[in-house]
């Protein structure tokens, strides 16, 4: 374990012939994802590493316009050597518990991004006006493919890389790894956010928008906003070295992003 207060600074590594690319939250930014691909793309074939991981830290869905299309992308995308590794994020989350049954869920997730998600899907969210809780049910288990519910369900909770913890929203200080709540690898923002504590590894995550790339000794937080932003933002790990690629919309692109 390592100190953060320590003379001899620590320097966190992945493992040895790996590398590791972690993309934040999407949020339906289609077209965001698809130019930092192709960036993530060249950047491997300039220096193809023998292994590497392609992490996506969750939330690919809701907010932005074309969250089926994001969806659909990520599910059939493949580029070797990259293996695509993928994490719940909340949004996840509560799509899935909708299509489990909890219907209740629905008219809240209309308000944080589910309008535009069942947008994407060829739903109108006006289509659920005055509709009853089972009927709002059956129109969204309608709207999503079975194949994106499948690909969705087999979205991990964390990915261990190395001396780097990736996940979706953070972790419970001073709880052991394997204790850890979902609802907090999911969820969480305080205490983890202003936490200084040594926790064993260093933590990448989103979920917390930040205007630029937060780098921490303990954390490194990557969600910079795309729906609201423009700015889609990766994190590339290879042993002792770490560094970023970028890509943003066009400035009338952003203005016009839903907020």
């Amino acid at each position: 374990m390592f100190g953060l207060f320590s003379r001899q600074r620590f320097i966190a590594r992945g493992p040895s012939g790996h590398r590791a690319y972690v993309v934040g939250d999407i949020h339906g930014r289609l077209d965001l994802l698809e130019e930092l691909l192709a960036e993530i793309e060249r950047d491997v074939r300039a220096a193809r590493p023998p292994k590497a991981l392609l992490v996506f830290l969750g939330d690919l869905i809701d907010r932005g316009p074309n969250s089926a299309s994001v969806v659909e992308l990520l599910r059939l995308y493949r580029y070797p050597p990259l293996q695509p590794v993928f994490l719940l994020g909340n949004h996840e989350e509560v799509l899935l518990r909708i299509l489990g049954g909890e219907a209740q869920l629905i008219a809240d997730w209309r308000l944080f991004g589910g309008a535009e998600t069942l947008m994407s899907y060829g739903v109108e969210p006006e289509a659920l006006a005055g509709l009853d809780q089972a009927g709002a049910l059956a129109l969204v288990r309608r709207a999503i493919p079975p194949q994106h519910v499948t690909f969705l369900k087999g979205f991990a909770d964390t990915c261990r890389f190395g001396d780097y913890l990736f996940v979706h929203a953070g972790i419970r200080p001073g709880v052991d790894l394997e204790q850890q709540k979902q609802a907090d690898l999911r969820w969480i923002r305080e205490p983890f956010l202003n936490d200084n504590a040594d926790h064993g590894f260093v933590v990448v995550h989103g979920h917390t928008i930040c205007n630029e790339v937060e780098e921490r000794p303990n954390r490194i937080g990557i969600d910079t906003g795309a729906y609201k932003t423009g700015v889609l933002t990766a994190l590339v790990i290879e042993e002792d070295r770490r560094r970023f690629l970028t890509t943003a919309a066009s400035e009338e692109a952003a203005a016009s992003s839903p907020h």
